[in-house]
């Protein structure tokens, strides 16, 4: 009975990452150990609880019960552990993060030292991706978001504003006449964030109405720091949060063009899975990255608006 416990974990982590592998990276363990995990366990209840194909994992119809009360249980013991949590007084244990690139570069890892200073008893693995990425499969106890978030039953603080910008260099724009509307971005190299959550469309707005252009150009990258290189040797226009380019702005080295027309405003959030008690780890972070940012203006922006 005691490995039958102890395989639970091993066997919701496999439910909820889908496959061995991912378990087994979560988990912190080999792969064929996870199988021998799952098979032990099987073998203990004397039921399959899994279909396996070389394409996907699937649960068997008592597979479906045991994970039912199981993963309740799991999220009991999750709850217990962050109820006592709140008694220690101070964070403590390892906080699992992820955020974009671009802007974990800039503005997350740089506070990172202050925040393990102010609170010594948490460990952080940050994890920089631009892709998003499942919070539940990957362990993950926050997620820094920008932009528009899709439904789902995860809880979501808002930070802080963000804004984007029309820019380019002003050598390319010493050879191409700068757009006054955006109907003359047809005229103009445009280059594409693949990951925008606007979808293929840039939306501008003016006087209370809108309009939308699908930008066409030379580049199209999944990484928005490589679009700012990119802006900066003149190779044409984008669209940018300011979070990226407002040091550009200020020194020249980026001029806006269309400043009559407005982009439309996202924001920074903070999200993490639904829990009755949130781990005093998360709220620390939480609390100190919102101090950090700037409240609702953030520091990036108060000297370009």
């Amino acid at each position: 009975m005691d490995n039958t416990f102890s395989a639970i974990p091993v066997f919701v982590a496999v439910i909820e990452c889908g496959n061995f592998s991912l378990a087994a990276e979560r988990l912190g363990i080999t792969k064929s150990a996870v199988s021998k995990r799952i098979t032990q366990l099987e073998d203990e209840l004397g039921l399959r609880l899994l279909n396996r194909t070389t394409r996907k994992l699937s649960l068997t119809e008592a597979g479906e019960r045991y994970y039912y009360h199981v993963s309740q249980a799991m999220t009991h013991a999750r709850q217990g552990s962050d109820a006592v949590s709140e008694l220690q007084g101070e964070p403590r244990g390892k906080l699992k993060i992820t955020a974009p690139m671009s802007f974990g570069v800039l503005h997350i890892a740089p506070i990172i030292s202050e925040f393990l200073e102010r609170y010594p008893y948490v460990e952080v693995d940050l994890q920089l991706e631009d892709q998003m990425v499942d919070l539940i499969q990957g362990g993950f106890d926050l997620a820094i978001r920008i932009g528009h978030l899709p439904t789902s039953n995860l809880i979501a603080k808002r930070l802080v504003r963000c804004r984007s910008i029309l820019c380019s260099s002003p050598g390319y724009l010493q050879l191409h006449q700068p757009p006054q509307k955006p109907q003359d971005l047809i005229h103009h190299n445009c280059l594409v964030y693949s990951y925008f959550r606007g979808g293929s469309e840039w939306t501008f707005s003016q006087n209370g109405a809108d309009f939308k252009v699908i930008p066409k150009g030379n580049l199209t990258v999944n990484n928005s720091e490589a679009i700012r290189r990119a802006l900066l040797d003149g190779l044409g226009i984008g669209q940018l949060p300011t979070f990226l380019v407002s040091k550009d702005i200020i020194a020249g080295r980026l001029k806006p063009v269309m400043q009559e027309f407005s982009l439309p405003e996202h924001a920074i959030y903070a999200v993490f899975p639904e829990r009755k008690h949130l781990p005093l780890k998360v709220r620390a972070f939480m609390d100190f990255v919102s101090d950090k940012l700037g409240a609702d203006v953030p520091y990036w922006d108060q000297d370009i608006f």
